[in-house]
């Protein structure tokens, strides 16, 4: 099963980061945002992926193109020009890179890759949030259903204290569970070739229309996660994601056996 992840928005809040690179490929820890998402979803088994690339897709390319060269070690013959890796270590993944213009929409993107989706199911994330989601738990939970699209429902990170006021004075100052937020869409789809069918063109927007309708006909199911969910939307939120990596509490690098809290259907 191929995971498609939408990876060509402009990420204008995050403009500190994004004005010279792709918001995936943000680094956390070293690595691109991206290739942590990737990692998520090869920890339980899904090694293809078809990135649907846009703004800047270019730097996405590269980083692919010279992936061998960066994660190896190697010799080069300088007279010929060949080279010959040693001591490899780069991931057994097969990548698509696939351009869906500049301007197009996410659902758009989605339909663009058609092609390459070959009428099959598949996963689809964005290119921009990190949560220690069991993929294959959420893939289970989806075929028992038998809906065109299941999608995780998440809680929104808490973003402020909560105060309990007495008259002029705070009584109680606690910081407000993220459990109490209620549900948003946190990405990490699973999806019918039949969701195709709910796309227009370039310009339709995923989260409008798409499932919007999905919902109305009884086709959208809702696997709750429990567990870690982190976008990075804002340079605050990104350097949020980098103090968990560099303190080895980044729930969602369960490949490396850190730190999280396990999902649940």
């Amino acid at each position: 099963m191929k995971t498609v992840i939408l990876a060509g928005g402009f990420g204008t809040r995050l403009a500190e980061e994004t004005s010279r690179l792709p918001k995936p490929m943000v680094e956390i820890g070293g690595k691109p945002l991206l290739w942590h998402i990737m990692k998520i979803y090869a920890s339980h088994g899904f090694r293809e992926f078809l990135v649907a690339c846009g703004y800047k897709g270019d730097y996405i390319k590269e980083y692919f193109h010279d992936f061998a060269i960066r994660s190896n070690d190697y010799f080069v013959d300088l007279r010929s020009g060949s080279f010959e890796i040693v001591n490899r270590n780069a991931e057994d993944w097969r990548v698509g890179m696939i351009d869906t213009g500049l301007n197009t929409m996410t659902g758009g993107r989605v339909l663009r890759l058609r092609d390459w989706l070959k009428n099959s199911a598949f996963m689809l994330t964005y290119g921009d949030g990190l949560g220690n989601v069991d993929v294959n738990a959420l893939l289970e939970f989806h075929k028992s259903r038998g809906k065109l699209v299941t999608v995780t429902a998440v809680h929104p990170p808490a973003r402020f204290g909560a105060l309990e006021i007495e008259g002029e004075l705070v009584r109680e100052f606690t910081e407000k569970s993220q459990a109490l937020e209620g549900w948003i869409n946190g990405g990490f789809f699973v999806c019918e070739p039949g969701v195709l069918d709910y796309i227009s063109d370039d310009r339709t927007v995923f989260e409008r229309e798409p499932l919007e309708n999905l919902a109305a006909d009884g086709q959208l199911a809702a696997y709750r996660h429990e567990g870690f969910w982190q976008p990075m939307d804002t340079l605050r939120e990104k350097q949020l994601l980098e103090a968990l990596w560099e303190k080895g509490d980044a729930p969602w690098a369960t490949w490396l056996g850190q730190s999280g809290t396990a999902s649940t259907a």
